[in-house]
């Protein structure tokens, strides 16, 4: 078993998903997370929004299996619209499915969705429907195309590895959309299997989109490829308000801010919650870098934390010796 299907199988383990929740943001997710409840993740918000970048926003959650938990969900996704809008900030919305009810009752999720939606287009505030496991991709798809015919608040996501991207893509042109790598296990007759393949999709849907689409989401922390569509962008003159680069919330931030001084479109992907579990063994499994990147922040919070109490101790230890 290779690192990524470890830390994927580790994602869709709901006994410890369900443990998980007991003990907040452990094991460095809170490098990832941007806090447990609604209040957290206005003022993580407020911080990238102080740097020119707008923000789209998860609340976690998933294995969902009743009504009531899909129920909670929607009512906290309504929670949180109110107060993007009540403290005026430049965020928007990312919401999943499966999150919402789509693997208890088709109809049932509509609803949540609509209901979602509704209160989003109301405050003019954009909704994504985030993509997932394969299983989920056409209903998914199935839900935009019948909430787009009364909201044109919506968009969704193209997911790079798998074959049928490319037919996503021209199918769904016409709606805002983020373009990704892909998360999730899926088997060798549906996705390409190696990152050259995968690299080589994403560059092509991205570009393709870029000069068909009605936006386009460049989701990727990979400066190469960013340094690519830099270049192709400036190639063919494609204007500024028809894309934005994006990445994760708590990775490679200082490009991040370096992008958004240069003058692109950025916005950050902020998820937040106690459902913290899945989405952090997933980006874990996505990029070997990602677990470098979360043991140096977390020795390095470490580390402060000693040479705090070494200075303290030093402190202390001086001022006893004057009374002395």
């Amino acid at each position: 078993m290779s690192l990524k299907d470890f830390f994927i199988a580790l994602s869709e383990n709901q006994f410890l998903n369900n443990n998980a929740k007991k003990y907040g943001l452990k094991m460095g997710a809170a490098s990832v997370v941007a806090g447990t409840n609604i209040p957290e993740v206005i003022e993580s918000i407020k911080e990238l929004n102080s740097h020119g970048i707008s923000c789209t926003v998860d609340n976690l959650g998933e294995f969902v299996h009743d009504k009531s938990e899909a129920t909670v969900a929607k009512e906290q996704i309504l929670d949180l619209i109110e107060a993007i809008h009540q403290n005026g900030v430049n965020a928007h919305i990312s919401v999943k499915p499966s999150q919402l009810g789509l693997d208890i009752d088709y109809d049932f999720c509509y609803e949540n969705l609509k209901e979602i939606i509704a209160l989003a287009d109301q405050y003019h505030i954009f909704v994504n429907f985030d993509m997932e496991n394969y299983d989920r991709l056409q209903p998914s798809f199935d839900l935009l195309e019948e909430l787009s015919q009364d909201y044109q608040n919506v968009g969704t996501v193209i997911q790079a590895y798998f074959f049928r991207a490319k037919e996503d893509i021209e199918k769904y042109k016409n709606y805002r959309l983020r373009i990704v790598k892909g998360a999730y296990k899926e088997p060798s007759d549906i996705a390409y299997q190696t990152k050259e393949e995968i690299d080589r999709n994403y560059i092509d849907l991205v570009e393709y989109h870029l000069l068909n689409g009605k936006f386009t989401s460049i989701a990727t922390h990979d400066h190469n490829i960013i340094n690519h569509i830099k270049k192709f962008i400036a190639d063919h003159q494609i204007p500024k308000e028809k894309y934005e680069f994006q990445m994760l919330y708590g990775f490679r931030r200082d490009m991040q801010i370096e992008l958004a001084k240069e003058g692109y479109n950025f916005c950050t992907y902020v998820p937040f919650g106690q459902d913290w579990y899945g989405y952090f063994m997933r980006r874990l499994a996505e990029r070997p870098q990602n677990i470098e990147l979360v043991v140096k922040q977390i020795f390095n919070k470490r580390t402060n934390a000693l040479i705090g109490v070494a200075a303290a101790g030093f402190t202390i230890g001086r001022l006893t010796k004057r009374k002395k």
